[in-house]
C-alpha cells in the first residue's frame, strides 16, 4: 500500500510544502513499484562490491519513521476491493463522518504489462472519483531503466484544481528529481521543486531541496539540506532549511517491535513539536497495533486485525487531545 499527494488543493505556496508521492491512495493488493537502479556497465562489473548504493528518493527519507505512526481515524469507513484481472482492480469506499463530508468513492488501479523486475510493472494508473464528481488521478511510467515520469491531477467537480509533472533520474549512487506544479503561463504562476540525494558512504547520504514558487505579485524560494544515516537496524534523518527543521529516528528492535521519534520546528509558525510512536506486529495473531503520543498532549492508537482465511480486515482507532479536551474514534472494515 502506498500513499500519494494530499487531496486538498492549497495555493501554490502552500502546496509546495505539502507535496508527497502523489494524489491518490493505492488499493490493497497493488503497490507503487520503485524505480530500478541503472544496471552497472561491463566496465564496472568488477567494482560492484566497492561501489556506493543508490540512496533512494529525497521524499522517502523520513518515510521509514512516519510509517510507524498511526493514521487518524474518525467515523465509519467501509472499503470493498475487487480484482478483475492480474492488471486491473476496482474499489468502493463509503465513509460516514461527523467532522468531515460523508460520501462514496469509486477507485480503480491498472498495472501495465511492461515488467522491469520481479514485482515491478509499468505503466501504473490509479484514480478515484467521489459522489460529487471530484477526481484524483495519477499515471506513473518508467521510461528507461533509470528514468521515471509521473503525472498527477486533481479536479473539484468540473474545475481543475491541481496538477503536477515529475521526472526522476536514478544513477548508480545518486537520485535527482524535478517537479513542476500548477504551471500557468498566462498568469505567470507555478511551483518548481528540485531534489538531489547523493550517497557519501554506504551508510551516509546527503542532499538538498529547492522550492521556487511564483504568482502575481509574489515569488520566493526556499532551500533545505538533508542528511540520513542508515545503520543495521536504525535510520536517523535530519532536514534543515529556511522553513525550519525536521528530524526523525527509526529503530527496529526486533521482528515484532518498531519505534520512531519525530521532531519538527517551524520558523513561520514559531512552533515546535516532538512525537513518539511505535508499531507492534503479532503475525501469529494477524494483529497490527500502532500507538503515538506527542508534546501537544495528543495520544492515539490504531488496531488492525485480519480475519483469515476470510479476505476481511477490521480496524479500530482512537485519538484524544488532552489540551483541547477533544476525542475522536473510528471504525473501518476492508473486504478484499
Amino acid at each position: 500500500m502506498g500513499s500519494v499527494l494530499a487531496a486538498t488543493s492549497p495555493s501554490p505556496a502552500a502546496a509546495a510544502g505539502g507535496q508527497g508521492p502523489g494524489l491518490v491512495s493505492v488499493p490493497p493488493g497493488f503497490t507503487m513499484p520503485p524505480v530500478s537502479s541503472a544496471p552497472p556497465s561491463s566496465g564496472q562489473a568488477g567494482e560492484t562490491d566497492t561501489s556506493l548504493p543508490n540512496p533512494g528518493t529525497y521524499e522517502e527519507c523520513h518515510r521509514k519513521c512516519k510509517e510507524v505512526f498511526p493514521m487518524q481515524m474518525e467515523g465509519v469507513r467501509l472499503v470493498v476491493n475487487k480484482g478483475l484481472s492480474n492488471h486491473f482492480q476496482v474499489s468502493h469506499t463509503i465513509t460516514l463522518s461527523t467532522m468531515a463530508d460523508s460520501g462514496y468513492r469509486f477507485g480503480s488501479t491498472y498495472v501495465g504489462t511492461k515488467q522491469t523486475g520481479p514485482a515491478e510493472s509499468f505503466p501504473v494508473m490509479v484514480g478515484d472519483m467521489d459522489n460529487t464528481g471530484s477526481l484524483n488521478a495519477q499515471i506513473i511510467h518508467q521510461l528507461t531503466s533509470a528514468v521515471r515520469s509521473k503525472i498527477a491531477i486533481q479536479t473539484q467537480q468540473h474545475k481543475f484544481v491541481n496538477w503536477q509533472c515529475d521526472l526522476e533520474y536514478r544513477g548508480d549512487d545518486f537520485t535527482s528529481a524535478v517537479t513542476l506544479g500548477n504551471p500557468d503561463l498566462l498568469v505567470g504562476s507555478g511551483i518548481l521543486v528540485a531534489h538531489y540525494l547523493q550517497s557519501i558512504t554506504p551508510s551516509l547520504a546527503m542532499g538538498g531541496e529547492l522550492v521556487f514558487h511564483r504568482r502575481p505579485g509574489e515569488e520566493g524560494a526556499v532551500t533545505s539540506l538533508m542528511g540520513r544515516y542508515t545503520g543495521n537496524n536504525y535510520v536517523a534523518t535530519l532536514t534543515l532549511g529556511g522553513a525550519g527543521a525536521h528530524a526523525t529516528y527509526y529503530h527496529k528492535a526486533n521482528d515484532q517491535l518498531q519505534i520512531g521519534v519525530e521532531f519538527e520546528a517551524s520558523t513561520r509558525m514559531q512552533d515546535t513539536s516532538a512525537s513518539f510512536g511505535y508499531q507492534l506486529d503479532l503475525p501469529k495473531a494477524n494483529l497490527l497495533f500502532k500507538g503515538t503520543v506527542d508534546s501537544n498532549w495528543v495520544a492515539g492508537a490504531t488496531l488492525e486485525k485480519k480475519l483469515l482465511p476470510l479476505p476481511l480486515t477490521l480496524a479500530l482507532g482512537a485519538f484524544l487531545n488532552h489540551r483541547k479536551n477533544k476525542f475522536q474514534c473510528g471504525f473501518g472494515v476492508t473486504i478484499g
